[in-house]
């Protein structure tokens, strides 16, 4: 018995002893990278954050990596993506006005290099999956031609999950033109048209999975950028995710809570995938929401004010947190500031690329999340929206930014309220009843930004008036424009497709980067 014991235990060394040598060898080799958006996920819905809603697989991560608690993103989805793809303000790509709507000719300028682009000049195999949302009126803005070796999911901004079909998603336009509806869902450049019943979920986590298990995945470094559906509206989850959650009296919250458990099961089948190909400790994760969650569509950020489109915490502090055997300093929460548009530096870096050359807003972060070091950010600029209109919407002015500690909105900064949960009364004031005006926090100690003081620290108020005057000094025109009845898809055989040739460049010139 001693000698069998002897014998296994000799077994495991040899064991270690290769798997510790095979770290050695590929030591040198970059992190496969695998970066997952979530779209309108609250910052009370995650597990860690107390939520009653079940996420074991995202926690896992997170416990073991580190949660960034610091951590920024934009109040709606076009501008985070941007930011996210391109490493810079919204202020500087024109973008600063809303989302795009599926009609409206507009994307991230052409002149800008793309996180993708950069990851493949440096080896990576780069994979989109899911929500693309930034520009698709000419097949030069397709992620297939800015960047992406491959692409399967949708190009607009929503759509029924099970259909893949979407209207304009423009909330003017449809009277005007009919119920324009078509099919949204394609690989690289060609309309997808068999998934119908399929729900996006299980489709967009099974592309990953599928790229894990490719052998030409062993053989190299890849990017992934998974940007789930879920859980934007519509509510919509099979019932076997939702039936554990009928506790939730709250139709609303309950579906919902069914759409972040599906979304939760799809990033356990990845990291099983991982494992099974023996990629865990070789690959980087990073987790991020798009912005705040929706109230009205399930979604909660309590105890933060606001929700999806405000410029209030509760619309643009994110869900985040990065894992991987890499990481130096693991299993901590990060309080470190940090913004979305620093992700483009921060994996060109990881990658070992470099971005000199590039006028980015972002900052390198990696020894920030690795090793505890101070951020190189100290402030952000949470956006400029000027007065901005077009035949069929209007936009009046706001503006954030945040220096150190200390937040300063102006103008009318969306929805007021702190909403929480259902099912939970609200234990202080919770309505919000503003409009416009001139707000100032010290996000520190208010998080909550229950603490207007801004009739307190005048000096304070006129520095940050000073910083938002000099970033819309730096500020190209913002592109709004109208909706364009040629891209109807009941001309284009019933799908969402580019509907314009590209141009040598008709408006690039007018988006470059300011002074």
């Amino acid at each position: 018995m001693q000698r069998r014991k002897s014998r296994i235990e000799n077994m495991r060394s040899i064991v270690t002893f290769f798997v510790c040598l095979s770290a050695v060898v590929n030591s040198d080799q970059p992190p496969n990278i695998i970066f997952i958006l979530a779209d309108d996920y609250g910052y009370h819905d995650i597990g860690y954050h107390g939520s009653e809603i079940k996420t074991p697989n995202l926690d896992k991560l997170a416990e073991s990596g580190v949660k960034l608690e610091n951590y920024y993103v934009q109040p709606i989805c076009t501008p985070t993506r941007s930011q996210l793809l391109s490493g810079r303000y919204q202020i500087h790509t024109g973008l600063q006005c809303g989302v795009i709507w599926a009609p409206q000719p507009n994307g991230i300028p052409l002149n800008d290099t793309l996180l993708p682009e950069k990851m493949k000049k440096v080896g990576y195999a780069t994979h989109a999956i899911g929500k693309w949302h930034v520009g698709f009126y000419q097949p030069a803005y397709l992620p297939t031609r800015r960047g992406f070796d491959s692409f399967y999911g949708y190009l607009t901004g929503r759509e029924d999950y099970l259909t893949h079909m979407t209207g304009t998603g423009y909330p003017y336009l449809q009277p005007k033109r009919g119920s324009w509806n078509g099919v949204d869902f394609h690989r690289n450049d060609q309309v997808v048209r068999n998934e119908n019943g399929t729900y996006s979920t299980y489709l967009f986590s099974r592309e990953a999975v599928n790229i894990i298990n490719d052998p030409d995945s062993q053989n190299g470094p890849f990017f992934i950028y998974l940007a789930y559906q879920a859980v934007h509206g519509p509510l919509e989850a099979p019932d076997s995710y939702v039936t554990p959650y009928m506790n939730i009296s709250d139709r609303n919250r309950r579906v919902y809570a069914g759409m972040v458990s599906a979304m939760d099961e799809g990033v356990g089948n990845i990291t099983r995938a991982l494992a099974k190909n023996g990629l865990s400790n070789s690959t980087l994760i990073v987790f991020s929401t798009d912005n705040g969650g929706q109230v009205h569509a399930g979604g909660n950020n309590w105890p933060l004010r606001g929700w999806k489109r405000s410029l209030w915490e509760g619309g643009i502090k994110g869900v985040g947190f990065v894992h991987g055997s890499m990481i130096n300093q693991p299993k901590r929460i990060s309080t470190k500031m940090i913004h979305v548009s620093d992700w483009y530096p921060t994996l060109v870096h990881v990658a070992g690329g470099n971005v000199t050359g590039l006028k980015l807003d972002g900052y390198n972060q990696w020894d920030t999340i690795s090793n505890d070091s101070d951020s190189p950010r100290t402030e952000i600029l949470h956006n400029i929206q000027p007065t901005c209109s077009n035949s069929y919407e209007n936009f009046t002015y706001r503006a954030a930014v945040r220096i150190g500690d200390w937040k300063l909105i102006v103008g009318n900064p969306g929805n007021s309220s702190w909403v929480p949960p259902p099912g939970m009364k609200c234990p202080t004031t919770c309505a919000g009843n503003v409009t416009t005006g001139m707000w100032l926090f010290n996000i520190a100690e208010d998080p909550e930004e229950r603490n207007d003081l801004s009739d307190a620290y005048l000096k304070k108020v006129k520095e940050l008036l000073d910083r938002i005057e000099y970033y819309n000094s730096t500020a190209v025109p913002a592109r709004y424009p109208d909706p364009d009845l040629m891209a109807d898809p009941a001309l284009h055989d019933g799908a969402w497709v580019p509907w314009q040739k590209d141009p040598e460049s008709h408006f690039e010139s007018v988006l470059n980067f300011g002074t």
